[in-house]
């Protein structure tokens, strides 16, 4: 049985056709006819089979640490939150949503708190990644409009990455750039980016800029654009205003283009470059990210590049806008329906008496808020003070994503009341649950999501979750009707609620609203069934590609507003104690905190542990050696992972991966080494930009355990990290400390084994146990890193060991040494050895190593790394 759905990770939105077997997706792969993807998905959407299932899934509520019924579980939440209310007011409660929500979930949890509640602290983890750009559109446009589509990739000349790591963070994305490319032999691609990444790989430019200059780069290029008559002054003056103070900002901190380039600490020559294209090419799309959102000052950064747009009247035509690429799959339909504090549903303002009335009118609620309330950093602080009683968090994992970790969890386990609605049964902010809630998941959930493009798709549920697991909607809606507000939350189903989203859209808009999807809200539940793609606006059943083509906006007065924007460092600065500039951001094949995607195997293989990229020349300074485990110490908290040299990182900057839990390491979670600073205006945390200390972590030895499925073990090494293989778990363990005795070790953490060996010069051992014939587990320790390759140890967990590999257990190897190092294509399990073997032996193009290996033939994540091999290779 096939449906098509949608893809619940990045902001793209790719479609997926899903083959089920009635209970699981057992296969996926692209809808040809989607438009977001027109069939290719990427290695994190190739994999979504893996992780689906019954396994690792939260099976039954759970209240105070003690599995029990709906009925108990509901019973408790609608009394415990009744109680806060009735001690300390509406404004005690709070929710914590998320972008993985789909937008029908969204919608009746703001409709709950803001509207019949009465609390305004309903905040997303959209704040983390997407609020500097939400700001920054309404700052300009009057509203939060993205104006482009993903067809203006194939109609520019000029296109300006900056922030984002396409390549990795949006591969489709990145496919299509690199599609039109090829197509267009006169596109140019610019790269700013601190880092030189996977997407530098098309790059005809990169500027390697200091971290935090993004905005004073665009400032430069305004004055740039005014110096030199590249300004479109009909457009200034018929559609924006502003302009003189915007540009008097830039040109007093941006005019010497040669000093920009000192203090961005780029080649002048590049920054010419740079500006010579901009200049020359109407047809310029810039496309940004969390590079630029997630700091103290994103939403000026956002404003700087649109106010370079505006200049020269590059928006609203095909191929030139700034085009903001959306972290989460559904973080536009959370506000869409006002999922942010400071924002009530269809676009509609909380400080607005007008807009109050309006909601308050058409919703029937008796107790809206009337005005914002705390976005994500100021919700825990209240937290801390006191004021937030009750938490309710759905579908995120804030105690591993927010900054400063450790105070997170603090506050976690010091709230009154948690209550948490999760899919997957292990995440950090799980284990501070008073409530659990087992909630319905992807294949399972059915709504809508919107992507980057502001195009609305449908996320179908295409089998039954656990038989616990219930609709987030319906578990709002359950506790709705116990607190009274039964008639209003009253839906048979999500096309009732997509309606009433839809109805709300249009009521008295009359076109002071750009978001207005109103010609979807008659639809009937069939054609909400088979919905097809749609961008809005959406009236009489028509999207919109583009906004503002008239050059009318959503302001008062209908003109875009230029700002004036003053660039500013990073808030967290290099000391002597904390010397290291610290960036974190994704890996190729993760996503979030890995409560999906690390139940796969092959999306573990690319990057199977937590790591620290470090240039060479400071490696060798702070006495780390490449492939050691070292420690980076923050203000607030330690982060310790595999030092990876490269010479793609600046000097006196480290990277850091932002997905490892402490489900998957002891001491992965890269959120411990930033602080609680965010933006002024949008609240967005400053996560690019934190400060670490460097040294190593000494070990005295480390060692590999292979565990059958089920087998219980609690780490309790100094350091651990865990991975999910084909037939088994593997930890990573090591310690500090010498074991004298490794036999009394092994008895001790995992029972009595059938084979050992011991070499204690070479401080070695090596151990195994079986039950009826098959592998329990396996432990091989040894004084350093290099441990034995896993592809052929795992096989043996796959069921009854012969006699013959009994033997070889212990060499932890077949007879025959296959290809051995890390993974590079995972979709074809294609590792470095192979691909480099491949290419010493004549295969040195993609299309080659493609023919002789599969690498790179299917999603083309794989490409960027496959010619990185190839360019290391001698002549």
């Amino acid at each position: 049985m096939n449906g098509c759905t949608t893809c619940p990770y990045c902001g793209v939105g790719c479609g997926v056709v899903a083959r089920t077997d009635g209970h699981r997706v057992i296969a996926v792969e692209g809808d040809r006819h989607h438009p977001a993807n027109f069939g290719q998905l990427c290695v994190k959407g190739s994999a979504l089979a893996d992780t689906t299932g019954a396994d690792s899934r939260l099976e039954a509520p759970r209240v105070d640490g003690v599995d029990c019924d709906w009925e108990t579980a509901m019973t408790e939440v609608s009394a415990r939150m009744q109680s806060v209310i009735s001690q300390h007011g509406p404004g005690s409660v709070a929710m914590y949503l998320s972008g993985q929500l789909l937008t029908e979930d969204y919608y009746l949890a703001n409709k709950l708190m803001k509207g019949f509640i009465g609390s305004p602290h309903v905040d997303t983890n959209s704040r983390l990644c997407m609020s500097s750009t939400v700001a920054g559109y309404k700052r300009a446009f009057g509203a939060d409009a993205q104006p482009c589509s993903y067809e203006d990739i194939d109609h520019a000349d000029l296109v300006i990455l900056v922030g984002s790591n396409a390549a990795w963070n949006h591969p489709i994305l990145y496919r299509r750039l690199e599609t039109a490319k090829r197509q267009n032999p006169e596109l140019k691609v610019v790269l700013l980016d601190p880092r030189k990444t996977a997407s530098a790989d098309i790059a005809d430019l990169h500027l390697a800029i200091r971290p935090g200059t993004d905005g004073l780069i665009f400032n430069a290029i305004l004055a740039a654009c005014a110096a030199r008559g590249a300004l479109d002054s009909d457009y200034i003056a018929a559609h924006t205003r502003g302009f003189d103070a915007a540009l008097s900002q830039a040109q007093h901190e941006a005019g010497d283009l040669a000093q920009v380039a000192v203090q961005a600490d780029v080649p002048a020559s590049a920054l010419e470059q740079l500006v010579a294209w901009f200049i020359a090419t109407p047809k310029t799309l810039t496309l940004f990210s969390q590079g630029v959102n997630q700091s103290s000052s994103g939403t000026d950064k956002v404003n700087s590049l649109i106010n370079c747009h505006l200049a020269t009247g590059r928006i609203g035509h095909p191929g030139m806008g700034p085009f903001s690429l959306t972290g989460q799959p559904n973080a536009m339909g959370g506000r869409e329906v006002g999922g942010l504090a400071n924002q009530l549903a269809a676009h509609m303002d909380p400080s607005d008496a007008g807009d109050q009335d309006r909601v308050r009118r058409f919703w029937e609620a008796p107790n809206l808020i009337d005005g914002p309330g705390h976005k994500a950093l100021d919700l825990f602080d209240a937290i801390e003070r006191g004021e937030i009683k009750a938490l309710w968090v759905m579908a995120t994992n804030p105690a591993v994503s927010l900054p400063d970790a450790e105070r997170v969890n603090r506050l976690l386990k010091q709230c009154q009341l948690v209550v948490v609605s999760e899919c997957m049964a292990e995440s950090d902010t799980l284990e501070w649950a008073d409530i659990a809630l087992p909630a319905t998941g992807w294949g399972e959930k059915d709504g809508t999501v919107t992507n980057s493009e502001r195009r609305i798709s449908r996320q179908r549920g295409l089998v039954s979750g656990p038989n616990n697991a219930r609709h987030d909607w319906q578990i709002i809606c359950d506790l709705a009707q116990r607190l009274g507000y039964g008639a209003a939350f009253d839906y048979p189903n999500a096309a009732a609620i997509f309606r009433e989203h839809a109805a709300l859209s249009g009521f008295e808009n009359n076109g002071r609203r750009i978001f207005d999807i109103s010609g979807l809200a008659d639809i009937s539940d069939a054609d909400y069934d088979a919905l097809a793609p749609i961008q809005w606006p959406v009236q009489q059943r028509h999207g919109t590609e583009r906004l503002f083509t008239d050059g009318r906006f959503a302001t008062p007065t209908g003109h875009a507003n230029f700002i004036a924007v003053t660039s500013r460092p990073a808030i967290q600065q290099p000391t002597a104690a904390h010397p290291l500039v610290v960036n974190s951001g994704r890996v190729r094949d993760q996503w979030h905190s890995m409560t999906r995607t690390g139940r796969s195997a092959r999306l573990c293989a690319h990057r199977p542990e937590p790591f620290i990229e470090v240039h060479p020349a400071d490696a060798q300074a702070y006495g780390v050696a490449e492939h050691r485990l070292a420690t980076l110490s923050g203000p607030n908290g330690r982060y310790v992972g595999r030092v990876r040299w490269t010479e793609n990182q600046r000097r006196g900057e480290v990277f850091i991966p932002m997905h490892w839990t402490r489900q998957f390491a002891s001491n992965g979670r890269s959120s411990e080494l930033f602080q609680s600073i965010g933006d002024p205006i949008s609240g967005q945390p400053e996560s690019k930009h934190g400060i670490g200390q460097l040294s190593p972590f000494a070990t005295a030895w480390e060692a590999r355990l292979l565990l059958a499925p089920g087998q219980p073990f609690t780490p309790t090494s100094d350091w651990w990290s865990k991975v999910p293989l084909d037939h088994c778990v593997s930890y990573r363990l090591c310690g500090e400390q010498a074991v004298d005795d490794w036999a009394d070790w092994v008895a001790q953490h995992l029972g009595q084994p059938q084979l050992a060996i011991c070499d204690s010069g070479a401080q070695r051992y090596r151990a195994a146990q079986f039950k009826d014939g098959q592998l329990q587990w396996m432990l091989l320790v040894q004084p350093d890193h290099e441990l034995p390759d896993l592809s052929w140890l795992d096989s043996q967990f796959s069921g009854p060991v012969s006699a013959e590999n009994r033997r070889r257990l212990l060499a932890a190897q077949a007879d025959t040494d296959g290809p051995t190092g890390p993974v590079v294509c995972s979709c074809f399990q294609v590792k470095q050895s192979s691909i480099v073997a491949a290419i010493e032996a004549g295969d040195d193009t993609t299309e080659a190593l493609g023919l002789a290996l599969k690498c790179g033939t299917n999603c083309g994540s794989c490409l960027p790394e496959l010619n990185e091999l190839i360019e290391a290779q001698p002549a």
